[in-house]
């Protein structure tokens, strides 16, 4: 090869020397970030994160409502790193670097707000002592007593529509029946409960009336907490004041937790009622539930935390620090989702795909780490929607679903995942007029 033709010396410049480096392609566009309020999020989860792991891997970028970025978790390994790391990955929701454009009406502003004076923004040892008063307040929760009047409220839920031979299970019973259960634990007047179904529904949607929502029970909230100050009793909003007093924390923390604790021990209890009653009713599996057999009812309820949990997603974790996670480059203040359900259905650690039932609890339906649900409120949830689902199926025979299972519908909600209706027919029986 005769190296005198090149310009150069190196055999650039002529078609006979050596040919000149080869320009770099160009990288792929990167995939377009997902709006979480999208109806996919809603109708078909499990096909969506597919979809979301094939195309962005474990850590997603997405968009909240107003085109807001954010980060979605969805590996389970990635998720577990995440939630047991509070120091890199922390709640203080003050760290968001997003901040500056976020306007003052942003429906999300009841989730993911600036300044979080609940136990859900806390941190460090201050959020280990509130963490630790609320779950003292729980735990003295009778269980018989909780049962009995579980029992109680869902009788009379039952006896309303028992006689008509159909009712709406989501509408008529499961969206009624937890907050009724909870407001006499908290210590509320009974009718109370209509209207803070309806709001903590606003606000766990995230829409429109969220705003609205937050300040009636904010206000509704301040009045109960008030109330038992003035003439404390033998409730979990009386008892958390009394050892908030001791332990320092002001009325206005004890309100914020009962807000919380109300918030998230209602809707999620009610959608895992009215998931369950569901699956019990479409999964042929369960059928002999439905006649009488009731050792599978803690099976579906089970199942349903792995397949369709309540939660879907939660808001969330902030960086407190640049950082690496499932290969994504993320930066100080990021907000991080919990893709709980995401993390449940991760190929990796359910191979073959199938239902983990039985004695498997490793599912991230009650979260993880410091922030996950006090052990306290995941026994009066279960006790709730156990005892819910057991009254139903012993109160209501020849029970069945009353449309086709693909016309049933979800809740438009980023963050929770219910019916919006279950409609059922049954031979009509009489009413008990309670237990």
């Amino acid at each position: 090869m005769d190296f005198a033709t090149s310009e150069n010396g190196n055999g650039e410049g002529h078609p006979g020397g050596f040919p000149g480096p080869m320009p770099m392609p160009e990288p792929p566009p990167a995939p377009s970030p997902v709006p979480v309020m999208g109806a996919r999020f809603q109708a078909e989860p499990a096909a969506l994160y597919r979809e979301l792991r094939r195309e962005h891997g474990e850590v997603v970028p997405v968009l909240l409502d107003g085109d807001v970025p954010a980060w979605l978790v969805l590996g389970y390994r990635e998720l577990h790193q995440v939630t047991s790391d509070p120091v890199l990955f922390s709640r203080d929701s003050a760290l968001w670097n997003q901040w500056p454009d976020i306007p003052a009406d942003w429906p999300l502003l009841p989730v993911i707000s600036r300044e979080q004076p609940s136990i859900l923004g806390s941190t460090g040892e201050r959020h280990r002592q509130r963490a630790a008063l609320v779950g003292e307040a729980l735990e003295a929760v009778d269980p018989l007593e909780l049962r009995g009047q579980a029992e109680r409220f869902a009788d009379e839920l039952i006896d309303a529509v028992c006689g008509v031979g159909a009712a709406d299970l989501v509408a008529q019973y499961a969206a009624l029946l937890p907050v009724r259960v909870l407001a006499y634990l908290f210590g509320f007047r009974e009718e109370r409960g209509p209207g803070l179904v309806a709001a903590f529904n606003d606000i766990l949607d995230g829409r429109d009336r969220a705003m609205v929502a937050e300040a009636y029970l904010s206000s509704v909230m301040a009045r109960l907490v008030a109330e038992r100050r003035q003439q404390p009793g033998d409730d979990v909003v009386s008892r958390l004041l009394a050892n908030a007093d001791t332990h320092g924390f002001t009325v206005e923390e004890v309100t914020h937790d009962v807000m919380v604790m109300l918030t998230v021990g209602h809707q999620p209890t009610a959608d895992w009622i009215g998931n369950s009653l569901h699956l019990m009713l479409t999964d042929e599996r369960f059928a002999a539930s439905l006649f009488g057999g009731r050792s599978s009812v803690a099976e579906a309820m089970n199942e349903v935390l792995w397949e369709d949990a309540p939660i879907q997603n939660a808001a969330g974790r902030w960086l407190t620090r640049d950082t690496h996670l499932g290969g994504r480059a993320l930066h100080a203040g990021d907000l991080l989702l919990l893709g709980l359900q995401g993390a449940n259905s991760d190929p990796r650690v359910r191979t073959d795909g199938s239902a983990l039932t039985g004695g498997n609890n490793a599912h991230f339906s009650f979260g993880h780490g410091e922030h996950r649900c006090p052990f306290p409120a995941q026994e009066i949830a279960e006790v709730i929607a156990r005892t819910g689902i057991e009254v139903v199926l012993d109160r209501l025979p020849d029970l069945d679903l009353a449309v086709p299972a693909q016309t049933l519908t979800r809740r438009s909600s980023p963050w929770l995942r219910g019916l919006v209706e279950l409609p059922v027919r049954f031979s009509p029986a009489p009413a008990i007029g309670g237990r």
